[in-house]
């Protein structure tokens, strides 16, 4: 028998489509459809799966790409199985579907040993970001650098002897108080700490130094600042954000790997996880399911097609807001995460939500995140299975978070009742706060400093344990192939540039009003300057008549060159994203300034049209066809 064609796939797709068929009946149809699809040939078994719309309808076969939009939130409907933000049921399907052929998930493990962090400061009014301050400074800097002069400032430490482990599959939170180090400490792990600062330690992903791979496309630091381009709608940015770090590359290979050991093994896949998988893998193309499915976790699919918005332009509330920056960041195959404040602008039936569908990530498919929060709410506090608790630049505990009141007891502080665990933490290492938590009446109490429990928690049962975890080298035979990426990008030049084209091509079309207002601006000036500097004469013949046509050059030199200053701000509103995006090997800056720059070509061009069309003949300037050319370019550059 023959390879299955697709006007079979159809008649198997449609076969009981008439009436309600019977649950057995179903079953046999799912099991044709299945079988003619294993037996098609690798480059269309993977583009074809079954989706069965309503409960008794039967199986259709569906082309992954060409899905619709309702297409694929039915299939992000189907796969969680759920009506709430719980992506428990998908994570669990996928895992099971993997450990059935033996795949191995890649996970990174990061250590951190004895990390110092020091910055050189000034203090008092030279602090001040004033005018003469950074003159000062600026002079300073060069005469430091040709060691002339060496500058008095004052040496802040940030981070003090700061070691850990960040284990796969074990959900951690970073607690302390603000100026604790929490941000500095997530920005060192992630490798985007300021050059400027002193730094010394070490950081190592599964025990590789950072100079073995690319760290800032491995981890994903997620910022408290919200930086997004206004114009694009929520799905959009999500979107791009997808395909420039490599959304669906990784996981396409997989798939070819899933989809030959089950075929060898004889095993058929669930439809709905099967149809999720596929479409997900699914790259180049302008949407994907997998943005579709962290819209549905993020709780924001319901403003999905709204405009992200800022300060002038109506769009989302800060709450989604903070959302989005999450969704971007996670909507790539980055499996390190360090969240920094994520729960800012969120209430905490949402916050619950979010941390939830990150823990089930981190448990079922082997993540690495550590997730800074000031206020935790309890339910919240006790999603986590690890603590971090900084204080003044200390470890003052990490371990689990079961252990941490144990610990703290040891110490003579007890968690009075009715009080949240994570605000005790915070408040029992404040010179402020810390006395009302004494509860050892065998010794009057005596404020202990942050580096005294510093060292009392290196000499605890959690704190020996860590020790004794650190001593212990990664064995780098466990290391998964792909797990470190080693190219500075994750898709080819080509799809990066025509990713930024086709964004760029989208926000002209967002700003088409400006661009159509300022040829009608251009339009008008040009007949107003054609009444000024109206021909008298078709020769100059004397310096007056040659001073007007300079001056008719001139002004229309100053007006088209400042006709572009209303560009400058779309493009320094901009500047911040495009920073962050760079940062995170989103894209090289050569392919977001090679597409901005050859799209604003061609409106310079209908600019210096417009204007010389308008006013070269009707002033009088010299009409032989080859002088035109000329004056046109000169205008355009």
């Amino acid at each position: 028998m023959g390879e299955p064609s697709l006007f079979e796939l159809e008649i198997y797709s449609f076969a009981g489509s008439g009436g309600e068929t019977s649950s057995a009946a179903r079953d046999d149809e799912d099991e044709l459809i299945l079988e003619a699809i294993a037996r098609l040939p690798s480059e269309k078994r993977d583009r074809y799966a079954v989706l069965r719309r309503t409960p008794s309808e039967a199986q259709l076969t569906i082309d992954l790409h060409k899905l619709k939009k309702t297409d694929r939130e039915l299939l992000v409907k189907k796969a969680l199985a759920t009506n709430s933000q719980d992506n428990f049921k998908l994570l669990s399907a996928i895992k099971s579907r993997l450990d059935r052929v033996g795949i191995e998930v890649t996970t990174v493990e990061v250590r951190f040993e004895e990390l110092n962090v020091v910055a050189s400061v000034q203090v008092g009014s030279r602090a001040l970001p004033t005018l003469v301050n950074a003159a000062r400074d600026a002079v300073e800097g060069l005469l430091t650098n040709l060691r002339i002069y060496k500058p008095k400032k004052h040496s802040l430490t940030i981070l003090s002897g700061v070691s850990g482990i960040l284990k796969p599959g074990r959900m951690a939170l970073l607690l302390g108080p603000p100026g604790s180090g929490k941000s500095t400490l997530l920005k060192a792990l992630a490798g985007k700490l300021d050059k400027n600062l002193k730094v010394t330690g070490s950081v190592l992903y599964n025990g590789q130094n950072f100079d073995k791979f690319y760290v800032r496309r491995t981890s994903a630091y997620i910022s408290q600042i919200d930086n997004h381009i206004a114009e694009l709608t929520v799905r959009e940015t999500l979107d791009f954000a997808g395909r420039w770090q490599g959304q669906s590359e990784d996981l396409a290979d997989m798939m070819k790997d899933l989809i030959r050991l089950e075929k060898e093994r004889n095993i058929h896949p669930s439809p709905e996880i099967d149809a999720f998988m596929k479409a997900a893998s699914v790259h180049g193309k302008k949407h994907n399911v997998a943005t579709d499915y962290i819209l549905r976790v993020l709780g924001i699919d319901v403003c999905a097609d709204t405009l992200v918005g800022n300060d002038m332009l109506r769009g989302i509330s800060g709450g989604q807001k903070k959302r989005v920056t999450t969704g971007e960041m996670i909507v790539g195959p980055r499996k390190t995460l360090f969240m920094d404040e994520v729960s800012t602008g969120l209430d905490s039936s949402t916050t619950y939500q979010v941390i939830k569908c990150l823990r089930n990530f981190v448990h079922l498919r082997e993540g690495t995140v550590l997730v800074a929060l000031l206020q935790p709410p309890p339910e919240t506090f006790d999603l986590f299975d690890d603590l971090i608790l900084l204080s003044e630049g200390h470890v003052v505990y990490q371990g689990p978070r079961a252990q941490v009141l144990e610990f703290f007891e040891s110490l003579g502080f007890k968690l009075p009742p009715r009080k949240g665990v994570a605000d005790f933490l915070q408040e029992v290492t404040s010179k402020k706060d810390q006395g009302q938590y004494w509860a050892d009446p065998s010794k009057p109490y005596v404020f202990i400093s942050a580096l005294e429990m510093a060292q009392a928690f290196k000499s605890s049962e959690c704190g020996r344990s860590l020790a004794s975890s650190m001593s212990v080298p990664y064995d780098k035979t466990k290391c998964h192939p792909k797990a470190l990426p080693k190219t500075k990008y994750a898709a080819s030049r080509w799809e990066l540039l025509k990713t930024c084209f086709a964004r760029e091509i989208l926000l002209l079309s967002r700003h088409q009003f400006l661009y159509v207002f300022k040829t009608c601006q251009v339009a008008l000036i040009g007949l107003v300057t054609c009444t000024i500097f109206t021909r008298t004469k078709l020769h100059p013949e004397s310096e007056i008549q040659g001073n007007l046509y300079l001056s008719c050059l001139f002004f229309g030199l100053v007006f088209m060159l400042f006709n572009g200053a209303a560009e400058m701000s779309l493009l320094t509103f901009r500047l911040p994203v495009f920073y962050k995006q760079r940062d995170n090997m989103f894209h090289p800056a050569w392919a977001w300034s090679l597409a901005s720059f050859t799209l604003s070509v061609p409106y310079s061009f209908v600019q210096a049209v417009v204007w010389s069309v308008a006013v070269y003949y009707s002033v009088g300037f010299a009409p032989g066809i080859w002088r035109y050319p000329p004056h046109f370019t000169l205008l355009r550059s």
